[in-house]
């Protein structure tokens, strides 16, 4: 079985002139082990060390930079998109998985978006960890194409797109909770005409073939994943704007798919953890 998770851990796990929250962040991870781990919002995580890097085993903070540190103490293996307007995102490895191959998807995402292929014993897993626009409707729909796009050039039938896609599924029915956001906030999530819920991003990356795992999975509820109990502003009001989604090949080996609530991941971040777990072994 293979455990993929999503999560955006808020400014990097720090709060500026507030909580580091890192500590935090870690025992969430540790406890789940999941064996893809999908990270956005990684403020100061490619930061380059300033000296040489620390020896084989040395975990001090800042020790071959903070990505690694964190890479390290969850026991995953890091690769890191940088972004020109927002913050990187990563996908992390739980050896004995490994990497076939790993690099940023080349567009001008407002964050990012990173995509790993790895080994299994179903053939090759493509892992997009993505970070949509969260001002424009228009900008995330065009975003979610890129990461379509780029999930259906991989290798094999077997990928998975996971992230923050700032945006609402054209399922639910989100009036109230629109209703309920400040002005400034509401008009992110509606079109042009004031009126009609934006949830394109979500609709395209599903005419694209791509299924809903959290769907998949039969959950009853509406997976909402922003604002965890003691995190989060006025920009949310009960929202799922994290998801998982996969090509049909991997919907089909789907045996769970939750939103983390409870425990330390109401202090670690404003976003909850999504998690699923896949029919599938590493290579």
């Amino acid at each position: 079985m293979l455990r993929a998770m999503t999560w955006n851990i808020r400014t990097g796990g720090r709060d500026r002139g507030g909580a580091d929250r890192r500590d935090l962040l870690v025992r969430v991870v540790a406890a789940e082990r999941p064996d893809v781990l999908a990270l956005q919002e990684l403020r100061d995580f490619d930061d380059r060390p300033a000296a040489a890097p620390a020896p084989v085993g040395d975990r001090r903070a800042g020790a071959g930079g903070v990505l690694a540190d964190f890479a390290g103490r969850v026991g995953m293996r890091p690769h890191l998109a940088r972004s020109c307007f927002g913050q990187p995102v990563a996908v992390l490895l739980r050896p004995p998985l490994r990497a076939l191959a790993a690099a940023p998807v080349r567009r001008p995402f407002h964050h990012a978006a990173q995509r790993v292929s790895v080994a299994t014993t179903a053939g090759a897993l493509t892992v997009l960890s993505v970070h949509l626009d969260p001002y424009s409707g228009l900008r995330r729909r065009v975003e979610a194409g890129w990461a379509a796009a780029a999930l259906g050039r991989a290798p094999g039938r077997l990928g998975l797109l996971a992230g923050d896609l700032n945006t609402l599924d054209p399922v639910a029915e989100h009036t109230d909770r629109i209703a309920r956001l400040p002005a400034a906030y509401r008009r992110r999530h509606l079109r042009c005409d004031g009126r009609t819920v934006e949830t394109r991003a979500v609709a395209r990356l599903l005419a694209a073939g791509l299924v809903d795992l959290y769907a998949a999975a039969g959950r009853p509820d509406d997976g909402l994943t922003a604002p965890t109990r003691h995190g989060g502003g006025a920009e949310f009001s009960g929202m799922r704007l994290d998801y998982l989604f996969g090509t049909a090949a991997l919907a089909e080996r789907v045996r769970d798919c939750r939103v983390l609530r409870g425990g330390e991941t109401e202090y670690a971040s404003d976003h909850y953890p999504v998690v699923a777990d896949l029919d599938l072994d590493p290579a």
